[in-house]
């Protein structure tokens, strides 16, 4: 295993798994304009990366991110740039915004799974990162908020789109409009979250969804999070071409070769990603 430690982040590798923690944990990991900055360079690298299997990404101290650093305006203005000069003008609001944006859509984009595994509070944009991942586990301390009403603001990190198809629109409104803190166990009941373990347990489970993860055919596996990912913006005839699509790209791979070899010998296949 390696890790990286930086300014606001943690970042470990074990076995294609990447691990990202938020690490705040003094401002229950409210990110600053340095960790929009450092996300967004580690989102582009794992997207960069042949060996990267799957993202976890959590937080630091017991709360999983608390949405932007409020305390912090001025840094956020500068679009996280941790190399602008003190003496730089902020950037205006929009170009800040663009700068979430990218964040946003490269975290969405990933080939790879994602997973948030969230402990304590995931409001504001720290609820839409989790939102943001493909599987989105918590523990029963869990607290999930669209908090900007409370700010005065709108929402932001694509909780305008991911929300409702979570959710359902009019649950979606109720959610964005009140600015209500929900637990864990209303958060499942609502389809918000995909799981609620035991505290104690969060780790095991969630080790355990990234190691199935990381053993699968990573081609298949972008190929079928890209085709769900589309579905809603897709006619069935559409939606069934692009599936031809990739099963024929499927086929053309070592990947499903192996696969169909294991299945003959009664063994675990090992994928490559080739």
């Amino acid at each position: 295993m390696t890790t990286d430690t930086r300014e606001t982040l943690i970042v470990e590798r074990n076995d294609g798994i990447v691990t990202v923690t938020m690490n705040r944990p003094h401002r229950k990991n409210a990110a600053s304009g340095v960790m929009w900055s450092e996300l967004l360079t580690v989102f582009r690298e794992i997207d960069d990366s042949t060996t990267d299997r799957v993202l976890v990404l959590t937080g630091a101290g017991g709360d999983f991110c608390s949405g932007a650093d409020v305390g912090g305006m001025d840094d956020r203005a500068n679009g996280g740039d941790a190399a602008a000069s003190d003496d730089a003008p902020p950037k205006h609001q929009l170009a800040a915004m663009r700068n979430i944006t990218d964040i946003c859509l490269t975290l969405n984009r990933l080939a790879v799974p994602t997973i948030a595994k969230v402990r304590g509070v995931a409001v504001g944009a720290g609820m839409n990162m989790a939102l943001s991942c493909d599987l989105l586990v918590a523990d029963d301390t869990a607290r999930f908020s669209e908090i900007f009403a409370r700010r005065g603001l709108s929402v932001d990190f694509g909780g305008s789109f991911l929300l409702p198809r979570r959710v359902g629109l009019h649950k979606a409104k109720e959610l964005a409009l009140l600015a209500e803190i929900i637990d864990a166990a209303d958060a499942e009941a609502i389809g918000l979250v995909n799981r609620v373990v035991p505290s104690d347990e969060l780790d095991a489970f969630v080790d355990d969804w990234a190691t199935r993860l990381a053993s699968g055919p990573p081609i298949a596996l972008a190929m079928t999070k890209r085709l769900l990912n589309n579905s809603m913006n897709v006619t069935l005839e559409e939606a069934l071409d692009d599936e031809g699509l990739s099963q024929t790209v499927n086929f053309s791979t070592a990947d499903t070769a192996e696969a169909m070899r294991a299945f003959i010998e009664k063994r675990s296949p090992k994928f490559t990603g080739r």
